[in-house]
């Protein structure tokens, strides 16, 4: 049985030219500067992010790691949101090896935070207090219905922190999505942030690694945190030739796992016993709940069953996110499995 597998855009598979250009990749000593194809991939990552230099690392959770230690000393404090991939799914690495502390605010369902409630959470020079550091965006909002920032937004958040002598850290993991679905220039999304992690193996399809990006100085300090994470890889060229590959081939195509969404959460609005609110599906992420008295997981069971894979995220509620290698076809044949599970 050839499973349709929605759980994550994780699970994409590289391409055939990611393929052959990992076998042809020239490659060297990376923790030397000697990479050559990684050094192309990163100079690549600079340019469409507009920032002077970037850095390869093994995983979004490192990028995001390696780019608050750089910016924040143990003791330091950082803003975040309680729904941010940051705080929830990086098992607290921020704390438990950086040393800084978060100041959790809550996470409005756009993915925005209240910019009232950052400035109130600014805290002030006082011997009792952290050190106010860091303010960390998410984009687009994995948890928040993958919704994108608006460029407003992020202009205004950063005003604000930079008033106040913070730095913008930007989870990027999935900000070609967001610059798809805005019809903007990635470069123009991350203009006002002091770093930014993105993945290439999400959407973009890249079998492993992420990006991040920033001033030369920063990026200076985040390749010596990779270094003591254990980041620091050899021959990465091999890796970093899938990278090349998915900023040139696959950026633009993100398109079609948003229409993708779209369908699948429409026929899901269409069938008794699931709820879904349409209009949050924003990019390539579709949140919607089980009404019937079925658990998720018993959905999610008998979709398994009959070859389609989802995530459940709560009791009753499930996550389908839609990627490269799956057709508008699979999305038909989902739906029908979807309507037969709530069937019983």
């Amino acid at each position: 049985m050839r499973l349709i597998d929605l759980r994550s855009d994780t699970v994409t598979q590289p391409t055939p030219a990611m393929r052959r250009a990992m076998a042809e990749a020239v490659v060297g000593d990376d923790v030397f500067g000697e990479d050559p194809t990684v050094n192309r991939l990163q100079e690549m990552a600079a340019a469409m992010m507009g920032k002077e230099a970037a850095l390869l690392v093994t995983s979004g959770t490192q990028g995001n790691l390696v780019s608050i230690l750089a910016h924040c000393g143990r003791g330091d404090e950082a803003i975040v949101g309680d729904l941010s991939h940051t705080y929830l799914y990086e098992q607290g690495g921020m704390a438990s090896l950086g040393g800084v502390h978060p100041r959790v605010l809550p996470n409005s369902p756009d993915g925005t935070l209240d910019l009232a409630q950052v400035e109130a959470a600014i805290r002030p020079d006082n011997v009792h207090f952290p050190r106010s550091r860091l303010l960390i965006l998410e984009n687009t909002h994995n948890r928040c219905y993958g919704a994108p920032l608006s460029t407003e937004y992020i202009r205004a958040a950063t005003d604000l922190a930079h008033r106040y002598g913070l730095k913008v850290h930007m989870d990027g993991a999935r900000i070609f999505n967001a610059a798809i679905a805005l019809g903007v220039d990635v470069k123009e999304l991350v203009a006002p942030v002091d770093s930014v992690t993105f993945c290439l193996s999400k959407g973009l399809s890249a079998p492993v690694g992420s990006v991040v990006c920033g001033s030369r100085e920063f990026i200076e300090e985040a390749r010596r945190a990779r270094k003591v994470l254990g980041g620091g890889m050899r021959q990465a060229g091999i890796i970093a030739a899938a990278g090349i590959v998915a900023l040139t081939e696959m950026v633009e195509r993100l398109a079609d796992d948003h229409a993708n969404a779209r369908r699948l959460a429409e026929g899901l609005a269409q069938i008794d016993g699931y709820a879904i609110d349409v209009e949050r599906v924003y990019t390539n992420i579709v949140y919607f709940d089980v009404v019937n008295g079925y658990t998720a997981q018993e959905i999610v069971d008998r979709a398994r069953e009959a070859g389609v894979l989802v995530l459940p995220v709560g009791p009753y509620r499930i996550r389908a996110v839609t990627h490269y290698g799956i057709e508008a076809t699979d999305i038909e044949e989902a739906l029908d499995v979807f309507e037969q599970a709530v069937k019983g």
